[in-house]
């Protein structure tokens, strides 16, 4: 077993330029652990919360919440991996950005030989968070309306498509027109250019005045009140991202002048902590892939020693779908 690997670190919080590529003890598993080496690392937001500090980390500190590899070794107790097998992962605690690590076995899934490294380091954190967002946040049926932002983006892309083979109309969000239409060409029966269009008065338009069932929005400061202001009476907000800054403070009365609309703020990472819905939730992301109705776009790739451009371009919109480390 290789005794280092390439790890990438922060010893503070800050931009891009914090990001430092060292040669880290891998280790041997422990109870409940598995060694696992990495073919591809995908990138994500919440990277860049941890990096910056929104998301505090105890430094320093590697970065990257979600990867694809090979089993190497594991630890006592661990029975649903074994050596050689092929695996991927969403999972605390960071350090997903490496070429091999130790880490907890639970949330480490095994992966089906029809989905690619590469694919699978794409999708897992994108991917099931959209599992919980229309699966177990909030009830959704064939002919609701969602508004969902950001539809361009990684989680976006996979959203548009997750959406349409359900039955469910996603009005979405992007900010230049060439995003617009890759969200349509994905599954999206309407997207909204932010830029160009009061977004919270489109979407009334669309639904006839009514308003949308719910709201996903990872965006934050930038688009809450227009979120609240799209939903129908007793719509859901669900806010699950911070990307333009953190929601300012709100009076709770608010939700009752809207209509007794319903708000909350989940998190990926409370779904997977228990094992069995982890697997579950992987399972249903891999037979989405697996039957042709979810297609993840890998739009960029940049080597592990160039990360910090990775976060630049990522901070700075300028992504489309998915976007990968390459090892």
């Amino acid at each position: 077993m290789q005794q280092t690997a390439r790890t990438v670190v922060i010893h503070k919080h800050g931009g891009p330029e914090v990001l430092t590529l060292e040669d880290r003890p891998v280790g041997e598993p422990g109870p409940g652990e598995v060694c696992i080496r990495h073919r591809a690392c995908g990138l994500n937001f919440i990277d860049v919360y941890q990096r910056a500090g929104l998301y505090p980390l105890e430094l320093p500190h590697a970065l990257g919440m979600e990867a694809s590899g090979v089993i190497e070794a594991v630890g006592e107790g661990v029975t649903h991996l074994e050596p050689g097998q092929r695996a991927a992962y969403a999972a605390m605690p960071a350090g997903a950005y490496c070429e091999a690590r130790v880490m907890p076995a639970a949330q480490v899934c095994p992966l089906p030989e029809s989905i690619s490294f590469d694919t699978a380091a794409a999708m897992m954190l994108k991917g099931m968070t959209v599992e919980y967002l229309f699966h177990r946040t909030t009830p959704l049926k064939r002919g609701d309306t969602v508004l969902f932002h950001a539809a361009a983006g990684g989680v976006g892309l996979i959203a548009c498509q997750w959406a349409k083979s359900e039955g469910i109309k996603l009005i979405g969000t992007a900010g230049t027109d060439e995003k617009c239409s890759l969200a349509k060409f994905n599954g999206a029966a309407h997207c909204i250019n932010y830029r160009t269009e009061d977004f919270a008065e489109r979407a009334a338009e669309i639904t006839g005045g009514k308003g949308v069932d719910v709201v996903m929005d990872s965006i934050g400061a930038d688009t809450f009140n227009g979120s609240l202001d799209s939903l129908k009476p007793l719509g859901m907000m669900i806010s699950f991202g911070n990307a333009s800054g953190s929601v300012p403070l709100i009076d709770i009365g608010i939700l009752a002048k809207k209509g007794s609309i319903k708000i909350t703020r989940p998190t990926l990472f409370t779904h997977i902590a228990d094992h069995s819905v982890c697997q579950a939730m992987a399972r249903r992301l891999f037979n989405k892939v697996d039957g042709g109705e979810v297609k993840i776009h890998i739009d960029q790739r940049f080597p592990l020693d160039q990360v910090a451009e990775a976060h630049r371009t990522l901070e700075a919109r300028k992504t489309t779908g998915s976007t990968i480390l390459e090892l």
